[in-house]
């Protein structure tokens, strides 16, 4: 990518966990940043599919993620036939999609804004109740694109699938949304909060509740 830089790719690695038996184990860095990637995608944004699969199966984080921002854009500009061919290119590679940034960036601007004027969202759900990571998170997160259209039953439904869930980014991901849905409709949060709130993992809560008064967040936080 022409760029780069020791010091920051060894926090990186630190950062998204790269260890040993951690979720970005063997991940390796460039050490370039978000903006620098932006400037690389920008003028390569015409990449072709072959291209792009070559970038996310490179060893390089930055490498997959500037295929990623390449695909979101594609993706905004393309007709219906195109954002189709998007959508299955990017599903087959999801287990490239393979840390929390990676899907965050990418996830509800495809899938989506693919599925958000779609009556069938099953797609949703077969990723949600795949045993790969990055699929569960991608399914929590392309929520986003319907709850800023004030859609929340797919973010509820999901979140309470994910109530017994072991990995802490599928709580820190329900949790993110929660919120982001209580934003815009307070009641449809404090509802979920209130039937579930004794049984949610720690982090999925505080998440959720983080613009909340204090005192709703002590009455949640004192039913754990």
């Amino acid at each position: 990518m022409g760029v780069g830089n020791a010091r920051k790719a060894s926090h990186a690695a630190c950062f998204f966990k790269t260890g040993k038996g951690e979720y970005g184990e063997g991940d390796r860095f460039i050490g370039c940043t978000v903006p620098e990637t932006r400037k690389v995608a920008k003028a390569n944004s015409g990449a072709s599919f072959a291209e792009l699969d070559r970038l996310l199966n490179d060893e390089m984080h930055e490498c997959r993620l500037c295929a990623l921002m390449i695909l979101v854009a594609q993706f905004k500009s393309a007709d219906e036939r195109r954002r189709k061919e998007i959508v299955d290119f990017y599903l087959s590679r999801t287990s490239r999609v393979n840390n929390w940034d990676l899907v965050d960036l990418s996830a509800y601007h495809i899938i989506g804004e693919w599925l958000k004027d779609k009556d069938d969202r099953s797609l949703l759900y077969r990723l949600a109740k795949s045993r790969l990571l990055w699929d569960q998170r991608i399914a929590v997160v392309s929520t986003l694109a319907f709850i800023r259209e004030n859609d929340f039953s797919d973010i509820l439904k999901l979140a309470e699938m994910f109530l017994t869930d072991q990995h802490d980014l599928i709580h820190k991901a329900c949790g993110w949304m929660l919120r982001e849905a209580g934003k815009r409709d307070e009641k449809a949060l404090t509802d979920f909060m209130d039937r579930h709130s004794r049984v949610m993992p720690r982090t999925m809560l505080r998440y959720a509740i983080e613009r909340l008064t204090p005192e709703q967040k002590r009455n949640y936080m004192q039913r754990t």
